[in-house]
């Protein structure tokens, strides 16, 4: 009886422990405003992610359709932003308020979190399916429409 009892508050206190450790692992990504968490919290959606520069007139231009976009399809798309030169703090925070960029913004390089290449040029837009798969490699401005296309088909 001893023994069992011993057996089971053991295992109880391992599965116990594991749980705690691994919900104390570092996040996967972090976002402008102090957000973070795991990859796996973008599965369900579809997931578009902008990487702009405030030298790429494009991208400047293209945020308002980021924006809209993102408004409007909420329920099944969520839109992040990278900015291509690595900007992080006050001065990404200043860019972000002159440029609009109205869409929350990831800090963690996506070709890192992804397994991509940074793109050979901008605005680049990646289109990842709900299931996590990168489906579109988008080069040049896109518009709301554009991107509606991409996730109605």
């Amino acid at each position: 009886m001893f023994k069992n009892l011993y057996y089971k508050t053991k295992y109880f206190f391992l599965i116990n422990l594991i749980l705690i450790l691994s919900s104390c692992s570092e996040p996967d990504y972090r976002l402008v405003g102090g957000e973070s968490g795991k990859l796996n919290d973008f599965l369900g959606k579809w997931l578009v992610i902008n990487y702009w520069a405030d030298w790429c007139p494009p991208c400047i231009k293209e945020m308002p359709e980021l924006e809209n976009f993102y408004k409007d399809n909420k329920e099944q798309a969520l839109v992040l932003t990278y900015n291509f030169d690595r900007l992080e703090g006050e001065e990404l925070d200043n860019q972000i308020i002159r440029f609009g960029v109205n869409v929350p913004s990831i800090l963690s390089d996506p070709g890192v979190l992804f397994g991509w290449e940074a793109p050979p040029s901008l605005p680049a837009t990646y289109i990842i399916n709900p299931e996590g798969k990168l489906i579109h490699t988008l080069i040049g401005p896109q518009t709301q429409e554009s991107l509606e296309l991409l996730i109605n088909p």
